[in-house]
């Protein structure tokens, strides 16, 4: 499932055109993040709820671990899902 906007479009990265799927598309799930440290990730500003900072899959998966996104922290589709289904609302996610 592809999201834009945080809302999904019903569409399998495959099923999109050859010019989206170049891009890089948030995939799969959607886990947004609230930071908590003020001026760093969470303030005028620099807040990564947002700013959209989200961990989530990708269309691109050989390129997990290259800077490809505009700061998400992307994962394998179903490792994303895994980790979806086993965190919930208010839960701390520690990203290093």
């Amino acid at each position: 499932m592809v999201f834009k906007g945080r809302v999904p479009t019903g569409q399998k990265s495959s099923e999109c055109s050859e010019e989206e799927q170049a891009r890089n598309l948030i995939t799969t799930r959607i886990i947004r993040l609230r930071g908590l440290e003020t001026d760093k990730n969470s303030g005028q500003g620099c807040d990564s709820y947002d700013r959209y900072v989200y961990i989530h899959g990708t269309n691109h998966e050989d390129r997990i671990g290259e800077p490809f996104s505009g700061g998400c922290v992307e994962m394998l589709n179903a490792e994303v899902i895994e980790l979806f289904n086993a965190v919930h609302e208010g839960d701390l996610v520690w990203v290093r």
